[in-house]
């Protein structure tokens, strides 16, 4: 597997490529039967239209430890499926990431040769320190997860492989 990150200032960016489709990585990004999958395995929920609505939920493993329903919100702020996703994400769950503010997240799918598809994520994270260590991977150690790397990780296994990550210590 190909994940790079880089952080540019306040800019984080992960690259992978995944043995599928455009869409098939798109439907995985938006469609909650897929995100229970991967990553934090929390259900998202989508208005997929300039303005709309981004909500992610906390799985069921974190609201038993006491996490609220809702981790994650945003706005959509741009569509183009099945190739370009930008919104904006605001770490709900943690009053402290939560009074930072709303940062910006892109997905970018570009499909390759051979099956094989790119996904590029840009997490624009000015003003929001504490939710880039969290991004990043550098709470992992603390039991907040591995952050991008451990979603995008996730994500290609589970479309490479139809077989999710083992999460049980990154819920």
């Amino acid at each position: 597997m190909t994940t790079t990150a880089t952080a540019i200032g306040s800019t984080q960016v992960y690259r992978v490529y995944i043995k599928a489709t455009p869409q098939a990585i798109w439907d995985a990004i938006t469609k909650p039967e897929w995100t229970e999958r991967y990553g934090y395995c929390g259900r998202v929920d989508f208005d997929l239209r300039p303005g709309g609505a981004y909500t992610g939920y906390t799985s069921q493993g974190m609201r038993a430890s006491g996490a609220p329903e809702v981790g994650v919100d945003g706005e959509v702020l741009e569509v183009d499926p099945p190739h370009k996703l930008v919104q904006s994400f605001r770490m709900a769950m943690d009053p402290a990431m939560a009074a930072q503010g709303f940062t910006r997240l892109t997905y970018e799918i570009e499909e390759r040769k051979n099956g094989v598809s790119r996904l590029t994520l840009t997490h624009e994270l000015e003003g929001a320190p504490v939710l880039a260590v969290l991004m990043s991977g550098g709470m992992e150690d603390e039991g907040a997860g591995g952050g991008w790397n451990w979603v995008l990780s996730g994500l290609k296994t589970l479309l490479e492989t139809g077989e999710s990550l083992d999460a049980s210590g990154h819920q």
